[in-house]
């Protein structure tokens, strides 16, 4: 919020002028000014409001030590935010008592040695609070157009970034739940240093309300969805405890992103946001018999049926520019896969992945139908598939579903065309744990020296390591793996073992750094 403090009056030319000294309550002089009260009354304090700036020549203020007191204490109840007095019509200089009231409420009381026009003060920062107020109102007002204009147009997460970026004048950063970097525009400082070791960063980020500052990181955070049902936030890049504009940019802009993901700008938007909302819903509760009523109306049936869930990853590029037209693509895809093979079938959809959940005859050959829809997509684009296992109970839909997603989430290799859970195993398990603190605490005392003396030395230890594990019955063929000579990596299997002071013969150390491993691929 814009404001005027009583330091930043003081300082302007008509009080500075005056010679202002400040008596008393100096760890005061940042309250905001609201407004400025020329008084003589020394019972003027219920008539103030909260921020009145009292200018005063003292004339008829009290005498004794009690009743300064007792004025000062008024003025601090009614959250003045200072008090100036003109000295020469009736002190020569301010009376202690008065100065000492002040300062154990911390009210600022400033002195003024040379007379001064107490309207023109009063008109001069008035005149500064408006403009400030109305600079304020300018400002909140662009940041609505500019809000209002991106909604009309439908924009997309680039333009949304793209405006914060340009409101605030920072870097700004999209984030799924997995706090993994979707999109981000930099801002005037070094971009690497703001995004690296995101992952690990942003989740040490606590955030108990939709908005909140992370002094540490030095970031303004904004939640996208319900804090039950969040899918992602918005950071933006804040070295200081950020003004109120800049809070609203944020919020506007998170609300920006929820209404976009409301909306597909395709002529399907209708049907897309209805799929969508059945699968959410059947997620969340696959036995509500209005949910499956609203199913079998969308052509999908669930009376005595074998359902199966898939979940379909776009492979993306790198730099994640092109990320909503390939989600699209691949989402078109699979619906016209669909309808030339004659499915029911819901399609969707959900934080960057296409959402199927299929609906068979107990009688008809599911999996060589799985087989045909996910090849015609395969030909056509570079995607993971994941597959549930199928179930014959709509009650059980939620299962098939968030397995295919948890397959998904856990493929090493994209060796199959469709995976399914017996192909995942121990990544299976660890995509479970992977936002556990534990498991992050596990890595980290695992490797961590490793990591230390590759870094400072240019060395190849995590990686001979990893050969020795991933070529278990050979270590010739572990040392080829590295390009190394057998005595040079038997070299380096003697520095591992002193630097972690374990033996690489014990099957439960070497299980143990397996797992470690494993689970820093998957983390980075």
């Amino acid at each position: 919020m814009a404001v005027v403090t009583v330091a930043q009056a003081l300082a302007m030319p008509v009080l500075r002028a005056a010679r202002p000294e400040v008596l008393a309550g100096e760890s005061g002089l940042d309250r905001q000014v609201r407004w400025v009260h020329t008084t003589e009354l020394s019972d003027i304090a219920p008539l103030l409001r909260g921020g009145d700036l009292v200018l005063s020549t003292g004339i008829a203020f009290p005498d004794t030590a009690d009743e300064l007191a007792a004025l000062a204490t008024s003025l601090h109840d009614s959250d003045a935010a200072g008090l100036l007095i003109e000295l020469g019509r009736r002190w020569t200089s301010v009376p202690a008592p008065l100065a000492a009231a002040c300062d154990r409420h911390g009210l600022p009381l400033i002195a003024l040695h040379r007379e001064v026009r107490f309207a023109a003060v009063t008109q001069t920062v008035g005149e500064r609070i408006v403009d400030e107020q109305l600079a304020e109102l300018r400002e909140a007002e662009r940041v609505h157009d500019t809000f209002t204009a991106l909604s009309i147009e439908e924009a997309g997460p680039a333009e949304i970034l793209a405006a914060v970026q340009r409101l605030a004048g920072a870097a700004v950063v999209l984030e799924d739940e997995q706090h993994r970097v979707l999109d981000y525009r930099a801002g005037p400082s070094d971009i690497a240093g703001f995004l690296a070791d995101w992952q690990s960063r942003s989740r040490a980020v606590e955030h108990p309300g939709r908005t909140t500052w992370d002094a540490t990181n030095e970031w303004l955070v904004t939640r996208l969805g319900t804090r039950a049902k969040g899918w992602g936030r918005l950071i933006v890049q804040a070295p200081t405890a950020p003004a109120q504009r800049l809070i609203v940019v944020a919020e506007r802009a998170a609300a920006a992103l929820a209404m976009h993901r409301l909306q597909d700008r395709h002529r399907d938007s209708l049907v897309r946001r209805t799929h969508q909302e059945l699968l959410l819903g059947l997620l969340t509760d696959p036995t509500d018999t209005d949910l499956l009523r609203r199913c079998e109306l969308s052509g999908l049936p669930t009376e005595k049926r074998t359902f199966i869930g898939l979940a379909i990853r776009p492979q993306l590029r790198v730099d994640g520019h092109d990320t909503p037209s390939l989600v699209d693509d691949v989402l078109a895809s699979v619906v016209h896969a669909v309808h030339g093979l004659c499915l029911s079938a819901l399609v969707c959809e959900i934080d960057r992945d296409v959402r199927v959940l299929l609906s068979f005859a107990p009688t008809a050959r599911h999996d060589r139908a799985v087989a045909k829809l996910t090849q015609r997509v395969a030909d056509q684009h570079s995607v993971v598939i994941g597959a549930g296992r199928a179930v014959d109970r709509a009650a059980h839909i939620d299962r098939t579903l968030r397995e295919s997603q948890h397959v998904v989430e856990s493929v090493h290799a994209n060796d199959k065309l469709v995976h399914r859970l017996d192909d995942v195993h121990l990544r299976g398990l660890l995509t479970m744990l992977g936002d556990d603190d534990r498991v992050h605490a596990f890595v980290t005392r695992e490797l961590d020296v490793l990591t230390e003396h590759d870094e400072d030395n240019d060395g190849d230890l995590l990686a001979v390591l990893r050969a020795l594990l991933w070529h278990p019955t050979s270590k010739s063929d572990a040392a080829a793996a590295v390009h190394l000579s057998r005595a040079a990596f038997y070299d380096r299997l003697a520095k591992i073992e002193r630097l972690l002071a374990v033996s690489l013969d014990d099957p439960d150390i070497r299980v143990s750094l397996h797992v470690a491993l494993i689970a820093d691929d998957m983390a980075r």
